[in-house]
């Protein structure tokens, strides 16, 4: 099998005028990832001169070793960041053009000695020579030992390319392979694939192999084919993973690189100032920003403490079950404001080694700070609004109220204690649980009426709360006050369905003796049984005037329960409001509308070019020698190889597939309560009035740490951040 060469190739180098210009004795620095014995890739982080190297106090090998210990720990176990090999430029034509310090003549004289070093063998592949006569050029110093060193443990390539070419837009410098040592023998001619790819750069783009839909993998059957198992243990010729990781860490290994070396980049006046201007500006924020973080953390404490002495009273018990929800959300806002230092501070992880790391990490750290926000804004837009409106708000929902009570409640238990639709019910059992019904709903409205004239009070108060807390906070309040004032639809409710699910279960006992049948709770099934006739007797004398009744049980259960359950429908509505509110990732949705390419779903590639015979380019007559021309022409079909130019191109997700995974989990529970809440209106049984949605901040416990501490942590997060942009402003 012909030996396959995969060269992952920068654009940068590969364009018309590269960031970089290549000159003299050029290096590659990047990663080797060789995953068979026939295929190997080589990803090219970037080269750089020689010369640069000269200002450094340190070896190669322990700059490479630094840099290397900077890498993310899964590549630095499938590879190490290296010296890949030289890289020199040759031209065509009237031979001005200077490369590796010679004109013209004398570079094809010396580029001809190397190509006959290699070819005049029969086999290029046997040779083993350590690389001293292959045509290599001799690196100086700790350089030439380095090189010497990768040659000897396996790997060491020189490429050449020419600027004259063209393969596509801003492609103009693609390398062809001049020769590879691999694994101690000298290849020239395998098939070579150039991948040309733009680096990834943090806030830009990156490249991911993670599709978005993930489709589950299909059991293996009992028994696999003989041919499964052997394709089993083939070796991948592609390790895509490491690749990708390592083109991802491209951007860092450089800046490693440079910061060892003692690279200075040149800065201009003007930027010079504008940073000590932003320097500035970052320090006032490390003052001021954690001075109120600590008065907020000060009085959260505060009311901590008074909480949790008050924790074991009666009061403290009945307010945590009746406003739940509404506990709940300020356990979520307070662990907001609480760890947003922490979560700003850098982790210690190797997250800048990587740029898909770094994004991840970066929408991790932005994604609370995003949601507070969003909303405390929808909070102030609520809160004002109502402020303005409170007078109007209040009347509406007075009288919205009494015409429920009035139109609705009162109406349909007197409607229901005559003839509802036609069905004639019992008229002593209607009148009773019509009567029953009627004094609730009246000591209520009753009440009602009472502290109506606190209402307006507890729109302003609602109000206030979405200004300085968001808008969650009042929304989970109207929940709970809703659940208050609808406590006697509840009550009636649960009595009417109790009574209608003892009336179910004594039927389905009674019918299950008259066909000899015995309930098992121990088995869970049904079982033969002989009853007397005793039984038998008491059972009918049952079983008629229950059936008889529960037309008029039934009926006032259904008006009841349609009554709970729309109530708990508009609760559950606010609820998905505000899971909607806690997981809409704004900060995704906000770099996705600025820059979708920082969202990659998968790779391709273009194809730009695709050739035979690797080294035409080398074969010209003004360069090559009578021997070698005979060479190409007796051994073009046994050495004929293949070279293929494409471009590294990634596919992004949609605005839709950035969102949906985050409502999963808001929605994931609807269909369970649909089935839970149609079950339990059936057999009478309650029915969830909450999705239960796992909420965000929830598991937090409660940080409690001196309020200095707190200051320095707040301090050193905004700090943090400064050094962040810093050092992406340097990538």
């Amino acid at each position: 099998m012909r030996n396959k060469l995969r060269i992952w190739w920068p654009h940068q180098l590969a364009s018309s005028e590269p960031a970089t210009p290549l000159k003299g004795n050029n290096l590659l620095f990047g990663w080797f990832v060789s995953c068979s014995s026939v295929s190997v890739d080589v990803v090219v982080a970037f080269a750089c001169n020689e010369a640069s190297f000269s200002n450094s106090d340190s070896t190669l090998q322990e700059i490479l070793r630094g840099v290397n210990g900077k890498m993310p720990v899964f590549l630095q176990e499938r590879a190490a960041f290296s010296l890949l090999g030289q890289c020199v430029l040759y031209g065509r034509g009237n031979g001005k053009m200077s490369r590796d310090g010679m004109e013209g003549g004398d570079w094809r004289n010396s580029f001809t000695e190397g190509l006959d070093s290699v070819m005049n063998s029969r086999d290029l592949s046997d040779g083993n020579d350590g690389g001293t006569s292959c045509g290599c050029n001799e690196l100086d110093g700790s350089h030439g030992q380095c090189r010497k060193d990768f040659v000897e443990n396996g790997f060491w390539i020189r490429l050449v390319y020419d600027s004259c070419e063209g393969y596509g837009k801003d492609v103009h410098r693609v390398p062809k392979l001049h020769h590879l040592h691999w694994n101690g023998q000298i290849v020239s001619h395998c098939n070579v694939h150039v991948v040309v790819y733009e680096i990834p750069v943090y806030g830009v783009h990156h490249f991911s192999l993670n599709l978005w839909k993930s489709y589950k993998l299909v059991k293996d059957p009992v028994k696999k084919p003989k041919w499964v198992n052997e394709l089993e243990k083939n070796q991948p010729l592609l390790d895509l993973d490491t690749v990708i990781l390592a083109i991802n860490s491209a951007a860092a290994a450089r800046l490693a690189l440079e910061t060892r070396v003692g690279f200075k980049r040149s800065i201009s006046v003007f930027f010079n100032i504008s940073n000590r201007s932003i320097a500035f500006m970052w320090q006032v924020l490390a003052i001021f920003v954690p001075t109120i973080s600590t008065l907020f953390y000060i009085a959260l404490q505060l009311f901590h403490n008074v909480s949790s002495f008050g924790s074991k009273t009666w009061i403290y018990t009945t307010s945590a079950r009746v406003f739940c929800t509404t506990w709940t959300q300020i356990q979520i806002r307070c662990c907001q404001i609480l760890y947003w230092p922490i979560i700003l501070q850098d982790n210690g992880l190797r997250s800048h080694s990587c740029v898909e790391y770094m994004e991840n990490t970066a929408l991790h750290r932005h994604s609370m700070w995003s949601s507070l926000a969003v909303d405390l804004l929808l909070g102030n837009l609520m809160g004002l609004a109502l402020l303005v409106h409170a007078g109007s708000v209040c009347q509406w929902i007075l009288t919205f109220a009494s015409v429920i009570t009035n139109e609705l409640l009162r109406s349909g238990s007197v409607w229901l204690m005559g003839v509802p639709a036609g069905f004639k019910l019992n008229t002593e059992l209607a009148g009773v649980l019509g009567v029953i019904s009627l004094n609730a709903i009246q000591i209520w409205s009753t009440l009602w009426i009472l502290f109506s004239f606190l209402f307006i009070y507890f729109i302003k108060g609602l109000a206030l709360l979405g200004i300085l807390f968001g808008a969650t906070i009042p929304s989970a309040l109207i929940i709970d006050m809703v659940y208050i004032a609808t406590l006697h639809v509840s009550t009636l409710h649960w009595f009417i369905s109790l009574l209608y699910s003892w009336q179910i279960q004594a039927l389905a006992a009674l019918w299950r003796l008259f066909r000899g049948r015995k309930w098992n709770p121990l088995r869970q099934r049904l079982d033969s049984y002989d009853y007397t006739v005793k039984q038998h007797i008491v059972g009918s004398l049952l079983f008629t005037p229950l059936l008889l009744l529960l037309p008029t049980t039934s009926v006032f259960y259904m008006f009841f329960t349609i009554l709970s359950t729309a109530i708990a429908f508009t609760c559950i509505l606010i609820e998905i409001t505000i899971s909607m509110i806690h997981s809409t990732p704004y900060i995704k949705i906000f770099l996705w509308l600025m820059r979708r390419r920082r969202f990659p779903s998968g790779i391709w590639f273009e194809i730009a070019s695709c050739q035979n015979d690797s080294l035409e380019f080398a074969c010209h007559d003004k360069v090559c020698s009578s021997s070698e021309k005979s060479y190409r022409n007796n051994n073009r079909g046994r050495n004929r190889s293949t070279i293929m130019v494409s471009v590294l191109r990634g596919n992004f997700l949609s605005i839709g597939q950035v969102v949906l995974p985050h409502y999963r989990k808001v929605f994931s529970g609807v269909s369970a309560f649909a089935i839970t809440s149609a079950h339990g209106a059936l057999t009478g049984k309650r029915t969830v009035s909450t999705l239960g949605i796992c909420l965000p901040s929830s598991t937090m416990p409660w940080l409690s740490i001196p309020a200095r501490e707190y200051w320095r942590l707040c301090h050193n997060s905004v700090l943090a951040c400064m050094e962040e942009r810093d050092s992406n402003e340097c990538q």
